[in-house]
């Protein structure tokens, strides 16, 4: 069995298999100031008292803070359901964005069934949980019930092989994957990511693979802990290992597809207008001019991308006619990322330093595209109109790209600088 299938089997009771109809518990759920309302209005219709007020979390992220009347609207109805259930595990007061911060919380932990009302809920496959979206009236029904239904997934093995260039990010391994497989190739499917680079890999690096699983199409994104995924855990959550429900595949089990990816050799990668499928590599689409550039995200706004970007624009002003946006995944990051000499770097260099949230991510705000204009960013989906009006434009990249594309105002290569 797959880890995916042993973790829904231990839930189930049962040796589950693909196709198989089950009804389990959840371990926790989940969702966030756009989808908390319309949970709440079905829920009130259904029940009084959520199943376990301990055991669902509440976030203040995609309008942190509310920036209409409507987000602000949203945002009371969520505080009084917060009071009224006793929710204990609400974070409302721009601690981040949901997937950084339940980790950050302990509230993560490998063999767990997590969902929540956000399709980057996959997100959590990074710490070996079964983790994955649905929508806010089902989201209802779990916090009456404290129960899901789900169809057990067929699984896709997916190794990642090779040596990369120091350009490189896990970034551009999701974006190839997702470029071979297309937008649908691995619809209500797990991807179970394997391989040297996946063993070797830290935890935030994971994290941004197992988040973009849903662009294509997958029901879960999972990966064995390693050693750094358990050390972070057992800090987060004061358990030793063997406290730990650390699931790993049987060497023999079947898959529906394995397949293998070589990251030797690639250039960074490039997802085009107007699909996270029309990836190429960078070469392809050099010069592209710009108007916006974008650091953060649930996919891309963590430490490491911070790094990335520090080492790019240390000494450097980005171009008069771009704006650069940073946003730290969470208040915790952004705070290291002071304590490091981050943000001044980034101050100095003419970015815009923004708190921690979604924002322009969804279109919603703090950096909003206006007709004609086209932004690189390090968010997960280009949809057309995703960040502003329809006829604007998103390339996706990793924060290295950004970066250098900032300084020199066109889609730009960082070996290049």
């Amino acid at each position: 069995m797959n880890i995916t299938e042993k973790i829904l089997s231990k839930k189930a009771g049962h040796e589950v298999v693909p196709g198989e109809i089950i009804e389990i518990d959840v371990d926790l759920a989940m969702s966030h100031d756009g989808t908390s309302p319309p949970a709440i209005k079905t829920f009130e219709k259904i029940a009084d008292k959520v199943w376990d007020s301990e055991k669902i979390a509440i976030v203040f992220d995609h309008n942190i803070p509310a920036n209409t009347i409507g987000s602000a609207e949203f945002q009371k109805v969520c505080r009084d359901f917060i009071k009224e259930q006793g929710i204990s595990k609400n974070y409302i007061h721009g601690e981040g964005i949901c997937h950084q911060v339940l980790p950050e919380m302990g509230l993560v932990e490998p063999g767990k069934v997590i969902v929540g009302a956000d399709s980057h809920t996959c997100t959590y496959g990074a710490f070996g949980a079964f983790s994955t979206g649905m929508g806010a009236t089902d989201l209802a029904m779990v916090y009456a019930t404290g129960k899901n239904w789900f169809m057990v997934p067929e699984a896709n093995k997916m190794e990642v092989i090779g040596n990369a260039d120091k350009y490189i990010a896990p970034k551009d391994i999701i974006l190839n994957i997702i470029g071979d497989m297309g937008i649908a190739g691995a619809t209500y499917q797990t991807a179970e990511f394997c391989g040297e680079v996946i063993e070797n890999m830290g935890v935030e690096g994971r994290a941004t693979m197992c988040n973009m699983a849903i662009e294509m199409g997958a029901k879960n994104g999972i990966m064995e802990p390693n050693s750094d995924v358990i050390n972070y855990v057992c800090k987060r959550t004061g358990k030793t290992e063997s406290q730990l429900d650390i699931v790993k595949s049987d060497k023999d089990t079947p898959y529906k597809r394995e397949l293998t990816y070589d990251i030797t050799d690639m250039e960074p990668q490039i997802a085009c207008p107007n699909d996270v499928d029309n990836v190429k590599d960078i070469s392809k689409v050099e010069g592209t001019a710009i108007d916006q550039c974008l650091i953060g995200s649930c996919t891309n706004g963590r430490l490491s991308d911070l790094k990335d970007a520090y080492e790019i624009l240390k000494g450097k002003e980005i171009n008069n006619d771009v704006r650069l946006l940073i946003l730290p995944a969470s208040k915790e990051i952004y705070k290291q990322a002071m304590d490091l000499g981050y943000i001044e770097t980034f101050l100095d260099a003419g970015a815009i330093i923004c708190n921690p949230g979604c924002g322009p991510c969804l279109g919603g705000h703090m950096g909003v595209l206006s007709e004609g204009e086209v932004c690189i960013s390090t968010t997960n989906r280009n949809f057309k109109g995703r960040m502003g009006d329809p006829k604007s434009q998103v390339y996706l990249s990793n924060a290295k790209v950004v970066a250098a594309s900032a300084i020199e105002g066109v889609i730009t290569h960082p070996k290049d600088l």
